[in-house]
């Protein structure tokens, strides 16, 4: 079940947007006056760069019900619905050659996700949002293309290992709770594009996440947990990376 954005959703698109757009006019304003190959020639001895990570995160569930949810006539409809959250992390870079590297991102990830339930006798469609605050670990191969300019395409994907520091399954009393598990795994794959600037890269990057472990801590005594099977999570991040 979708919703209105509220003024602070709003808020977060806006400065999504802002910020790609200042990273193309940054570019653009130093183009013919500095080039991927001056900086190339530049780094030429550092294997490894380091910098910092700033991004914006979308995030939900995919659920699959479980095999006695059409036989009960209590929960009559359950949906999914997006949260927004925000990411800071510390980039590191291996060079392994001129089109590859291998990176690896330490991260702070604050995020949300949101299940609609549907009751019998209800008035009204009951909301549980569920927050959760990740040290996630990626390790992504990262391929670049030529440079045209001061601008580098590329693509990465990977793989992310997530720990839930909100975790709630080993809550006692939660009986209105979706409880799930401490631990994720999960699948990454982007796009982002390099601009060279003389003192720092900047990279926007667009990201999707799959995440492959049944996150739901099943318990036979809440309600709604008996209605849901598996809760896999979904994440769209963007992100700007900047690099010394």
């Amino acid at each position: 079940m979708q919703t209105a954005y509220p003024r602070r959703r709003r808020f977060i698109l806006r400065l999504q947007a802002g910020l790609i757009v200042a990273c193309c006019l940054c570019a653009f304003n130093v183009r013919g006056q500095y080039s991927v190959y001056e900086h190339d020639v530049r780094y030429s001895n550092r294997y490894f760069h380091f910098g910092i990570t700033l991004g914006v995160n979308n995030s939900n569930f995919k659920i699959t019900p479980d095999s006695n949810f059409i036989a009960q006539n209590q929960v009559l409809k359950m949906e999914t619905g997006r949260g927004l959250g925000f990411n800071l992390g510390i980039l590191s870079d291996l060079h392994v050659s001129n089109r590859f590297e291998l990176r690896f991102i330490p991260t702070l990830s604050l995020g949300e996700k949101n299940l609609y339930f549907t009751v019998r006798n209800a008035d009204t469609v009951t909301n549980k949002k569920i927050e959760s605050v990740y040290l996630e670990f990626p390790i992504h191969l990262k391929y670049k293309a030529k440079p045209y300019y001061d601008m580098r395409p590329y693509v990465i994907g990977g793989i992310k290992y997530s720990n839930d520091l909100q975790s709630n399954a080993g809550a006692r009393r939660a009986e209105n709770l979706i409880k799930v598990n401490r631990n994720d795994f999960a699948l990454e794959y982007g796009v982002g594009v390099e601009f060279h600037l003389p003192l720092v890269i900047i990279s926007p990057e667009i990201k999707l996440t799959y995440g492959l472990v049944d996150v739901h801590a099943v318990d036979p005594n809440l309600i709604f947990s008996n209605v849901l099977d598996r809760l896999r999570t979904r994440t769209i991040l963007f992100c700007v990376h900047f690099e010394g």
